[in-house]
Formats: C-alpha cells, structure tokens, sequence
C-alpha cells in the first residue's frame, strides 16, 4: 500500500503545481507596489538563459507561429512575442511530462496501459499545454477590447460634448482623450499625439490603431470623423448613434456572459448529485451482490 499512496501523492502534487501553472494567483498588492518601484534590471541579452529562450523562439517562429491573429491579440495585450513562444514549448513539455508520470504510475501499480494507449495520451497531452497559452491570450485580449469598446463609448460622448460646445474637430478629439484614464485612453492619447508628431490627421492615426487593435468601431469612428474634418460633415448625432450602439452591445454582451455563468454552475451541481447518488446506492448495492 505504501508505493500507490506514494505515487498517487506524486502525481496530485505534479497535478497541482501543473493547476498553478495553467491558472497563476494573482500578485498581492504589496508585490504589485514593490515591483513598479523596484529599479530596472540589467539587459540579459548575454545570458545563457536569454540565449536558450531567443533559440527556442527562433526555431518556433520558423513554422509561422504565431498566426496573424494572434499577433494582434499580443499586441493588445502588450505580450512578447518571443515570451510567448517560449510559454507554449514550456506548456507542451508540461502537458507531455504529466502523462509520462501518469503512465508510469500505472505501469509501477502493475495496471499499465497499451503504449499506443500512453503515446497517444501523451501527445494530446502535449498538444493541449501547446495551445493553453494561446486561449489564455485570446481571452485577455478579448477582455481588453471589450473594455476599449466601453471607453470609445465614453470618448464618443466626450467628443460630442466638446463639439456642441463649438471645439473644432482635432481640439475635441485630443481634449476628450485627455479627460479619461486607463488603457483605451492612455492608446487613443498616443494615437493622437502620434499624429501630431507625423503631422498626420487625427482620423488616420485612429484608423491605424483600429486596424492595430482589430476594433472595427475605432475604423468606423475614424472614417466619421474623417468626413467632418474633410468635407465639414456634421457628426455630433453619428457619435451618439454610435456610442448607443456600443452601450446596448456591451449590455448585450454581459448579460449573455451572465447566463453563460449560470448554465456553467449547473454542472458541479449535477456532479455533486451523481456522486451522492454514488455514496449512497454503492453500500446497498454491494449488499445486494453479495447476498446473491
């Protein structure tokens, strides 16, 4: 009895660090302040372990990874590319690591399987910490765009706003972006001032960070304002129309996510039948049996 106890608590602890991994707690606040404060480290563009990381993310990259879209969910998200390259190699040899020593602990408790059976297991399980680290990109950009919807929706009633009050079109468009905080604003200020830099329009720098971002609200704004600013076409009841329709989409949206919750918390309630059904009808069952 003592090796199953000792493989079994192996393989929950591998489990459990693998759980650690895949989903990270998040960093306390004292760890968040500690880090903004802490002083820049040095380049390690000479260390072994850059230099193991930038091969790996080298002969990755090799085969098209990652697509174009995910490109853009990188870039949304701010992640590196190579980082991220280097995340999927780590998470295909976890997943492939943790069949092998589930394999292993069979084969050890003399229930072993067909090795067409361990191999196949083992590659999906690969495959499967291969692709983790794509779905946890995709999700946070997902997240990211549908709070950038929300701040356009603010930004549009800024601009309109400014507009009535007899701003001109350029004044509104950097005014407005000056007024909010966070991430969408802090990308439509630099959008702005980009512009000005390269003595672009403003429209075409909003254009750009849309197709950037891969928002087709932030093109659809920058084409409105294109035509203000170029043909003198009046917008302020475009831009409300437009802020309506990403307040009833982001509505929309949360309560679909709010029913998705619901129907996932079902299942651990059915679970939890199951096995009590389990617990309770196994005795009476095995009664039965051996009374037969």
């Amino acid at each position: 009895m003592i090796m199953p106890l000792l493989w079994g608590a192996c393989l929950g602890a591998g489990l459990w660090a693998f759980a650690v991994w895949l989903v990270p707690p998040k960093p306390s606040l004292h760890e968040v302040l500690a880090t903004l404060s802490a002083p820049a480290s040095p380049p390690t563009g000479t260390s072994p372990v850059w230099r193991v990381k930038h091969r790996i993310a080298y002969v990755v990259g090799s085969f098209g990874l990652p697509s174009a879209r995910l490109r853009a969910d990188l870039n949304v998200t701010g992640g590196d590319v190579e980082r991220h390259l280097v995340s999927k190699v780590l998470g295909g040899l976890a997943g492939a690591a943790l069949a092998s020593c589930a394999s292993l602990a069979l084969v050890v408790s003399d229930a072993g399987l067909p090795w067409m059976t361990s191999a196949v297991a083992i590659i999906a399980s690969g495959a499967a910490g291969f692709l983790v680290p794509d779905f946890r990109v995709r999700e946070a950009a997902q997240r990211r765009r549908s709070a950038f919807r929300h701040a356009l929706s603010a930004y549009l009633n800024l601009v309109r706003i400014l507009l009535a009050g007899g701003a001109g079109v350029d004044s509104a468009l950097s005014d407005a972006a000056e007024v909010g905080a966070g991430w969408a604003f802090h990308q439509l200020r630099q959008a702005l001032v980009t512009a000005q830099v390269t003595r672009a329009t403003p429209w075409d720098a909003l254009e750009r960070l849309g197709e950037d971002l891969e928002l087709r609200q932030l093109s659809d704004l920058a084409a409105a304002v294109g035509l203000a600013g170029t043909d003198g076409a009046k917008i302020r009841s475009s831009l409300a129309s437009k802020a309506a329709a990403l307040r009833t989409r982001e509505i929309t949206d949360s309560e679909g996510e709010a029913r998705a919750a619901t129907e996932r918390m079902s299942l651990p309630l059915v679970l939890l039948m199951l096995g009590f059904l389990l617990f309770i009808g196994y005795p009476a069952l095995i009664s039965v049996l051996n009374g037969l």
